[in-house]
C-alpha cells in the first residue's frame, strides 16, 4: 500500500527501486481523484488515458535503462486556465472552451521532466475571485471542512493536493490565486517573481500581474517543480532572461534579517492567527534570525489595486463584456462592470502608486533579506457565504482572504507561502517575501524550516475517509 501523501522525491525512489511501477503510482492517483470529485469537485477533467499512456512510456524507458526527467511518474493536477494540447480550456466559464494545438510552455517543461498531467483542476470563474465557488461548475471543496471554499482562484490544485489526489499542482496568481488557497487549504504555494515563470498558453486576468507557479505539501516538492519551470521563453513578452538558480536548504539561519512590516501586518486577523504568527516570529528568533519591526506605513490606498488591474482586465474581457452579460456568473459579471468603468485618470494613478510600491520594497530589502507576513486574515469561509467573522466582525471574504497577497503582485516580487508546525483545522500559514529572482533563497529558507519542524504539512485526510477506498492505497 502507497501512502498518498508521499513526496515526489519519495515516489520517484520508490519507483527507481521498482518498488512500483509509474503506472500503478498514476492509476490510484487517478483511481483516488475520481473517488473523491463527488466530494470535493477539485476537477473540470481527469485524463485517465493520456495519463496512464505516458506513465507506460515512462515505464518503458526506465525498463529500458534510458535516462528520465526530474519528475518523472510525478502526477500534476493542472489549473484549467492553462493549455493542454488537445484538452478544451474552460477558464471556468460557461462559453469559453479553447482546445489548442500546442501546450503552454509550462505544460511543455513539465512533460519534458517526465510528469504526468493526471487532470485540470477547478477555479474561479476566469480566475477572477478568490473563492473557486463556480456558478458553472459547482464549488470546488476544501477537503478540511467541505462546506468550506479552499480558496481561489486556484481552488481545485490547492484541494488536489492536500487532499493527497495529486502529488503537486500549476496554479495561478495575480493577486494570491496560488498562496491564498495554499494557505486555506494547508499547502506549499510559491509566487514567482513576475516574469520568471513564462505565460505562454495561460489565459490572461491582468498580464502585468499574472505569475505562473506550483502547490505542494513540501517545500521541496515546490522546489522541484519550480526548477523544472523557470526561465525564460522568447514567445512570452512578460518573460526575462535571468539565470535559474536551484534551490539549496540553508545551511544556518542565524543573521537572517526578517522584516515585519507594520502596519501592513497589523490587519484586523482571526486571533488565532495572528497568535501563530507571532509565535513562529518567537521560534524564527530562537533559531538565531533577527526580526526587525517596520513602521513605515506602505499600505495600499484604498482602490487602487483594483484599479491597477482593471484596465488590463477589461481589455481580456471587453471583447465578451458587457454584451454577454448573462454568460457569466453574478460574482464576477458584478466585478467586471466596474472593472469596465475604471477612468484612464485612476488607471494612470494606481501604475504610478505601483512604482512607488515597488521603489519602497526595494528600500526595504536593502535592510532585510525577507519580509514576513501572515498569509491570510482568516482560513475559513463558508461556501455560499461572501463574509468571514473576523474576531467578531464580518469582513468581506475578498478583503480577509487577499490583504496579505495582492501587494507583492502589484510589486512583482516572489513570495513563499507555509503552513505552521501549529495546530488548527487548516493549519495558520506564513508569508515570505524576496526580492527580485530570490525564489532560490526563499525556497532554501523555507526548507532549513521544513527542517527544523517550524514549517510542516499536516494532512486533512482521515484513514477511513468514505473517498479513500482502501484498495486505492
Amino acid at each position: 500500500m502507497i501512502d498518498p501523501l508521499l513526496s515526489a522525491a519519495e515516489q520517484m525512489e520508490l519507483v527507481r527501486i521498482r518498488a512500483v511501477t509509474v503506472r500503478e503510482l498514476i492509476t490510484a492517483y487517478l483511481d483516488r481523484s475520481e473517488a473523491a470529485q463527488d466530494e470535493l469537485n477539485a476537477y473540470t477533467l481527469i485524463d485517465r488515458q493520456e495519463a496512464l499512456l505516458r506513465a507506460e512510456l515512462i515505464d518503458r524507458r526506465l525498463f529500458a535503462g534510458e535516462q528520465v526527467g526530474p519528475l518523472a511518474g510525478v502526477a500534476v493536477a493542472l489549473k484549467d486556465l492553462i493549455d493542454q494540447k488537445g484538452l478544451p480550456t474552460t477558464a471556468g466559464s460557461s462559453f469559453y472552451r479553447h482546445v489548442p494545438n500546442h501546450s503552454a510552455t509550462v505544460v511543455e517543461r513539465l512533460e519534458a521532466a517526465g510528469a504526468i498531467i493526471i487532470g485540470r483542476t477547478g477555479l474561479h470563474e476566469f480566475a477572477y475571485g478568490f473563492s473557486s465557488e463556480n456558478h458553472w461548475f459547482g464549488p470546488v471543496r476544501n477537503p478540511w471542512d467541505a462546506g468550506t471554499s479552499p480558496g481561489g482562484s486556484s481552488g481545485g490544485s490547492a484541494a488536489a493536493v492536500a487532499a493527497g489526489l495529486a502529488t503537486v499542482a500549476i496554479g495561478t496568481d495575480t493577486g494570491g490565486s496560488v498562496r491564498v488557497p495554499a494557505a486555506v487549504c494547508g499547502t506549499v504555494g510559491l509566487k514567482v517573481t513576475h516574469g520568471r515563470v513564462p505565460l505562454t498558453g495561460v489565459f490572461p486576468l491582468a498580464p502585468s500581474l499574472d505569475t505562473v507557479g506550483p502547490l505542494a505539501r513540501t517545500v521541496g516538492d515546490a522546489a522541484l517543480v519550480y526548477s523544472a519551470i523557470a526561465g525564460y521563453d522568447a514567445a512570452d513578452p512578460y518573460s526575462l532572461v535571468e539565470p535559474v538558480r536551484a534551490p539549496e536548504p540553508a545551511a544556518d539561519l542565524g543573521g537572517l534579517v526578517i522584516g515585519v512590516p507594520h502596519p501592513w501586518v497589523d490587519h484586523p486577523m482571526d486571533p488565532t492567527l495572528r497568535a501563530a504568527f507571532d509565535a513562529a516570529l518567537g521560534r524564527l528568533a530562537g533559531v538565531g534570525a533577527e526580526i526587525r519591526h517596520l513602521e513605515d506605513d506602505f499600505v495600499q490606498p484604498p482602490g487602487l489595486i483594483n484599479e491597477a488591474a482593471s484596465s488590463e482586465i477589461a481589455v481580456v474581457h471587453g471583447k465578451w463584456f458587457p454584451s454577454r452579460a448573462d454568460e457569466y456568473g453574478p460574482e464576477v459579471a458584478d466585478r467586471l462592470g466596474p472593472a469596465m468603468a475604471v477612468t484612464v485618470a485612476a488607471s494612470v494613478d494606481a501604475k504610478q502608486w505601483r512604482q512607488q510600491l515597488r521603489e519602497h520594497t526595494f528600500d526595504l530589502f536593502r535592510e532585510c533579506d525577507l519580509l514576513l507576513t501572515p498569509a491570510v486574515a482568516a482560513n475559513r469561509k463558508a461556501i455560499g457565504v461572501d463574509t468571514v467573522l473576523v474576531d467578531g466582525t464580518e469582513m468581506g471574504y475578498r478583503r480577509a482572504f487577499a490583504t496579505f497577497s495582492a501587494l507583492v503582485n502589484l510589486a512583482g516580487h516572489p513570495a513563499l507561502v507555509v503552513p505552521l508546525h501549529e495546530g488548527g483545522d487548516p493549519p495558520p500559514a506564513i508569508q515570505m517575501i524576496g526580492p527580485d529572482w530570490s525564489e532560490d533563497r526563499l525556497l532554501g529558507i523555507g526548507l532549513a524550516l521544513e527542517r527544523s519542524g517550524i514549517v510542516r504539512f499536516r494532512s486533512p485526510i482521515e484513514e477511513e475517509s468514505d473517498w479513500v477506498p482502501s484498495a486505492v492505497f
